[in-house]
């Protein structure tokens, strides 16, 4: 009976050991597969305060929270085991899935430098006096959660990329904690900067010199960046939906473009010196985003001045 007790100990010892074996394997794979999604968190995290700025403060919050909802549903119910099954069955289709998301982004960021020019806006914008709220709200929120699709397909795609080798449950846990990871970095920062303005106002309250002209500092200065974080999230979409169709090129055999905008990248990096690895990340990612501004053109003048499809002008998608 000892013998037999020591026996089972000494199996569930090794179980153990094997267990958190692989749970370190798992953590190192999803440090090295989030680090590798970096770019596209920051896109993301640019992207995403657009659709609160301008609306009631009281909504703000409960917004972010309705997009981090969907978000998660994104990864979780929907990218992940799409991901795991292509993966396993039909790895080749990946990039074509990819492609499509990187097309649509290239529309979305098109679409909006477009009515910045002057273009006709299509569906219901800020500018526009909102007769629905509640109905306007709901369309922001759907169109967040619509381009977080797609965000979120990339890095899942840079995510099962690192861990292609692994076995289905190593991957299977290293997407699950990259995409939570992820949403909540992402979602986190965009309610802070989102609130910003009230912590301003808050701070200006205090008796203290410092908190006061801290706090005015922060009230001046959030309109000016979200202001500036709606035209890098714009930008965001070109060059990510760019750089999605120049690697997707590349993986199907069609690598000149991509390598002909490397080559200008490393051009400018060994000219540049010291700031070469920043102004060359700079120059590809705006070769990307001409790309993404030519395709997204292309598809905007396709789909509503050709086929007659698309937003229409009461707003049947969010802006």
């Amino acid at each position: 009976m000892p013998g037999g007790l020591v026996a089972l100990l000494d199996d569930v010892s090794v179980i153990a050991r094997a267990a958190a074996a692989s749970a370190d394997d798992i953590g190192v794979a999803a440090s090295r597969a989030g680090t590798k999604t970096a770019g596209v968190v920051i896109d993301d995290a640019a992207v995403t305060p657009s659709y609160v700025t301008g609306l009631s403060p009281a909504r703000e919050l409960p917004i972010i929270w309705k997009i981090t909802l969907g978000s998660l549903k994104n990864k979780l119910l929907i990218l992940l085991p799409g991901a795991l099954l292509l993966s396993e069955f039909l790895p080749a289709a990946i990039v074509f899935v990819l492609m499509a998301g990187g097309a649509y982004l290239s529309y979305e960021g098109a679409e909006k430098v477009l009515e910045k020019l002057g273009g006709k806006k299509h569906g219901e914008t800020l500018e526009d006096p909102i007769e629905d709220p509640a109905a306007f709200e709901k369309k922001r929120v759907l169109g967040a959660i619509r381009t977080d699709l797609i965000l979120s397909a990339e890095i899942m795609a840079i995510t099962l990329n690192e861990v292609a080798a692994e076995g289905l449950v190593t991957r299977a846990a290293v997407l699950a904690i990259v995409g939570i990871l992820v949403t909540v970095a992402v979602y986190g920062a965009v309610a802070v900067i989102v609130k910003l303005d009230d912590i301003g106002l808050h701070l200006t309250e205090k008796s203290s010199q410092a908190a006061q002209a801290f706090g005015r500092f922060l009230l001046k200065g959030v309109p000016w960046l979200l202001t500036a974080l709606s035209l890098i999230g714009t930008v965001a979409m070109l060059w990510v939906g760019g750089g999605i169709i120049l690697h997707g090129l590349a993986e199907l055999g069609i690598a000149g473009p991509e390598h002909w905008i490397e080559g200008i990248q490393h051009g400018v990096s060994e000219v540049a010196g010291a700031a070469g690895g920043v102004l060359g990340w700079l120059t590809f990612a705006g070769g990307s985003a001409i790309v993404g501004l030519v395709l997204g053109g292309a598809l905007v003048f396709l789909l509503h001045n050709v086929l007659g499809l698309g937003h229409d002008a009461e707003g049947e998608a969010a802006h």
